[in-house]
């Protein structure tokens, strides 16, 4: 029986591949406040301007490769049973190859009526703009879950924190609830690793977690030989 191995990622993880955090620039998302592009009071006051902002954003994710951070997580399926959680919308860990893969906070290739959060469609790298229509006659917005709105996975995730036998967090500050708190549900015996060059930020009140220092890519390298030392 292989090892549940669970990998929380976030923004960190994309930034080696060219995808801007907006974190990393002063509050601003390609040169956008969040503000005005991803909340649901911004999408009543100006849907072109977050349709606009979330086409160029797609259109950066289908050109994006997968890093090297990306393939190793895929390699370690090899070894492990694992279970990626991702607060990313870019599709990048699909596109290198992993199986396992919950998006909290949903997908740019997909879109979904605003009748209906159930009426999802995936649109690959197509534009959406005012006008294109659901089946139901709502209009088209991301499938993305914006500052403000309810994380609907969050419940699955949980579970999914509650069963790891090893814990990964990389490439997120844990500064975002309800992600954040998914590290709670994972057992105090169960040990734990965090991979960020920042990481005077991280407050824990569990035990087992080492720290690696790194960036996505070099800090994963790392964890591999570690954890295939230890368990091969």
């Amino acid at each position: 029986m292989k090892k549940k191995l669970v990998v929380l990622t976030g923004a960190g993880m994309s930034a080696e591949s060219g995808l801007k955090t907006f974190r990393d620039s002063n509050g601003l998302w390609e040169n956008y406040r969040i503000e005005d592009v991803a909340t649901p009071e911004a999408w009543v006051r100006n849907p072109q301007i977050v349709l606009d902002f979330y086409n160029e954003r797609r259109k950066q994710a289908v050109e994006a490769l997968p890093n090297q951070g990306h393939q190793i997580l895929v390699e370690l399926e090899k070894y492990f049973d694992v279970q990626i959680i991702t607060q990313n919308v870019d599709g990048l860990h699909e596109k290198a190859g992993s199986s396992n893969v919950l998006h909290l906070h949903g997908e740019l290739s997909k879109v979904r009526s605003v009748k209906n959060k159930d009426l999802v469609y995936e649109i690959g790298a197509k534009s959406v703009k005012l006008g294109d229509t659901a089946e139901d006659g709502g209009q088209l917005r991301p499938h993305i879950v914006w500052f403000g709105e309810m994380v609907p996975m969050i419940e699955i995730a949980a579970d999914i924190c509650l069963n790891a036998e090893i814990f990964i967090v990389v490439g997120t500050s844990l500064q975002v609830y309800p992600a954040a708190g998914l590290v709670g549900y994972v057992g105090t015996e169960v040990q734990k690793y965090v991979v960020d060059p920042s990481l005077p930020n991280y407050s824990f009140s569990t035990k087992n977690v080492e720290f690696i220092q790194k960036n996505a890519v070099a800090g994963l390298e790392e964890l591999k030989e570690k954890l295939l030392s230890k368990s091969l």
